[in-house]
């Protein structure tokens, strides 16, 4: 039986880790945890807020995903979509999901996230 997500891996291309790290912890606000030895040694990093992980792990070839995505949600959307774009961040608001005020972003990479909050 499945009782919740873990985390989501997302990919990135090799050497981009200290874009990565400044986007999901200095403009997402995230901490990034340590990787252990073994998978650290391949690159990647990986981040954490709350119960939320984010895995990003180095791929040859990487392509961003553009349609596939992690939901996140989030309190605050405006206020947090405003940090977004004031540190330089995409924000692309969507009003086609009932219930739910979101937008979506990219990070340093091109890979699509949805930032969600609902609204009743």
């Amino acid at each position: 039986m499945l009782t919740a997500v873990d985390h989501v891996q997302l990919a990135a291309p090799p050497g981009s880790e200290d874009r990565l790290r400044a986007y999901y912890a200095g403009v997402l606000g995230m901490t990034e945890i340590p990787k252990p030895p073994v998978l650290a040694a391949r690159g990647g990093c990986w981040f954490q807020a709350g119960a939320v992980q984010l895995h990003l792990g180095v791929e040859d070839g990487f392509r961003p995903a553009r349609k596939a995505h992690p939901g996140l949600r989030v309190t605050g959307i405006v206020a947090y979509a405003a940090r977004l774009a004031e540190r330089g961040a995409q924000v692309t608001w969507d009003d086609n999901l009932p219930g739910h005020r979101r937008f979506y972003s990219e990070d340093p990479v091109g890979n699509r996230l949805e930032f969600l909050e609902p609204t009743g």
